[in-house]
């Protein structure tokens, strides 16, 4: 049986992990390395890390410090923020990423998906998505929520799947921060659209989010989130304990 993932997520600012509530309201929190550094200790299954500014400023994300975390870290490690072209992809994976996540470099030139999925392989390419409802339905924005694309949600995962990427990670702006509980009908549209991986990203408060997620939508592949880990209000080998009581399949944490 496949296992559920448990990932948290460092969304890094000018070196430093940030965490904020719709995109919007960031602080500043610690050091990327010393955070990832713990969450490999403590059970996570993968990290992302996000240079969530890269993009909006126009530049390429900043590879020593994720050389740094890199070097801590024994998980899988995904890592955005600035992608736009084929050799960013190079760039990122010779600092110690093991997965490349593209965002609004996507948004821009589709055909990068297609071209790194045949250099790299699709199970190295990620889509990361960021979504929001209105009138029309879910809408996709870039440039860390501040850009409306005008893109219907489900149509760019779907293409995005067609043209070679092997996993998306659903970014709900609605529930990000918010603490309410993971935003269960957005990602309800979007496994019933794909049959790659989906990670649900925004929204968890509480442990029991986590159950009711996978328990809700078992296509749900894991879990993503930021702030209940940062602050302590989930601990990851708590956390998957829990998930294992309940009989959701998690990997096992070492002591």
């Amino acid at each position: 049986m496949i296992t559920k993932r448990i990932i948290p997520c460092l969304d890094v600012r000018d070196g430093q992990v940030v965490k904020g509530k719709n995109f919007t309201d960031l602080r500043e929190l610690c050091s990327p390395a010393e955070l990832a550094e713990r969450y490999s200790r403590e059970g996570a299954d993968e990290l992302v890390f996000y240079d969530i500014t890269a993009s909006h400023e126009g530049r390429k994300l900043f590879t020593d410090i994720l050389r740094e975390t890199a070097r801590r870290v024994f998980i899988p490690l995904t890592v955005g923020g600035g992608i736009s072209q084929l050799a960013d992809f190079e760039r990122v994976l010779d600092c110690g990423a093991d997965k490349v996540s593209v965002n609004s470099g996507a948004i821009r030139d589709p055909d990068l998906i297609a071209q790194a999925a045949r250099r790299y392989g699709d199970q190295c390419v990620v889509l990361s998505v960021d979504a929001r409802r209105t009138a029309s339905g879910y809408r996709v924005f870039a440039k860390g929520g501040r850009e409306d694309t005008g893109l219907d949600a489900i149509a760019w995962i779907r293409r995005g799947v067609a043209l070679g990427a092997g996993e998306i990670v659903l970014n709900s702006i609605d529930t990000d921060g918010v603490k309410g509980g993971f935003d269960l009908e957005m990602l309800s549209a979007v496994c019933q659209a794909v049959s790659v991986p989906v990670i649900a990203s925004g929204g968890a408060g509480c442990a029991e989010d986590f159950l009711t997620l996978f328990r809700t939508l078992p296509r749900v592949d894991a879990g993503l989130a930021a702030s209940v880990f940062h602050y302590g209000q989930v601990e990851i080998r708590t956390l998957k304990a829990s998930l294992k009581s309940a009989g959701i399949p998690v990997r096992e944490v070492e002591i």
